[in-house]
């Protein structure tokens, strides 16, 4: 029988060499649901992956229920395998650039929409009419948190100093032995319990080995205030920073 949980350490692992500050940055989102809508909120876990914000949802607000939404089968097969008896997740596949997609989702509103490190894979069309989505999803006086890379394009030699700094960190934990993301990618292909759906997920975005599938797009963190504002969001503004990256809450 699988243990779920290796998987889920493993992709968090692989995830932090990127991201050594992810918890804060959960922390974070968590604090601004609290304070906005409550310690019982109905959350969805947008581009979901392997289920880690959930995860961290449940854990911290004990009455909470969580949908996740991806369409990564590997990554939802970890999830669905990780959460199997928890009778407050559920897990769906959809594509967000369906038009459609929110009709797979068991709830017709949400108290709070999180989504971490993946909307950045959208083109700008996308993305702008997935937060036109959203805006109508989240319920009034709900929020949206967007955690992702979110570039300073006004300040290169700091974004040169910084990237330099986290190149050096990755190399030493490297070093160590620290997978990433093409590691993880052929360690999953060669699992027999993961085989058949990462077949199937390269077969949708491509081998990691061979680049990075994302065609999409960063933009600033005030592009992403103007865009949820313009998508109907009553009010929206940064609440978290790191050097490379920054969260957006957006309220209904």
């Amino acid at each position: 029988m699988t243990d779920w949980s290796v998987w889920q350490q493993s992709w968090d692992d692989q995830q932090e060499w990127y991201l050594p500050d992810r918890e804060e940055r959960f922390r974070v989102m968590l604090d601004a649901v609290e304070a906005v809508v409550g310690d019982r909120p109905r959350v969805l876990d947008l581009a979901c992956g392997t289920g880690s914000i959930s995860a961290r949802a449940l854990r911290r607000f004990p009455d909470a229920v969580s949908t996740g939404v991806d369409l990564d089968p590997a990554l939802l097969t970890i999830a669905r395998g990780s959460f199997a008896d928890h009778p407050r997740a559920s897990f769906v596949a959809a594509d967000l650039t369906d038009p459609d997609w929110t009709a797979a989702l068991p709830h017709p509103s949400y108290d709070a929409v999180l989504t971490a490190t993946a909307l950045h894979w959208l083109r700008e069309e996308s993305l702008r009419a997935l937060y036109g989505r959203l805006a109508q999803l989240v319920r009034p006086g709900g929020v949206f948190l967007n955690a992702d890379h979110m570039p300073h394009e006004r300040a290169p030699r700091i974004n040169a100093a910084i990237r330099a700094f986290d190149e050096a960190r990755q190399r030493r934990e490297k070093e160590r032995g620290r997978a990433d993301w093409a590691e993880w990618w052929r360690s999953a292909a060669e699992a027999p319990e993961l085989a058949a759906p990462t077949a199937e997920r390269f077969r949708i975005f491509g081998d990691p080995s061979e680049g990075d599938h994302s065609d999409g797009q960063m933009f600033s963190i005030d592009w992403h205030v103007d865009a949820l504002r313009e998508a109907g969001f009553a009010e929206a503004r940064p609440v978290w920073a790191s050097p490379n990256d920054a969260t957006v809450l957006a309220l209904r």
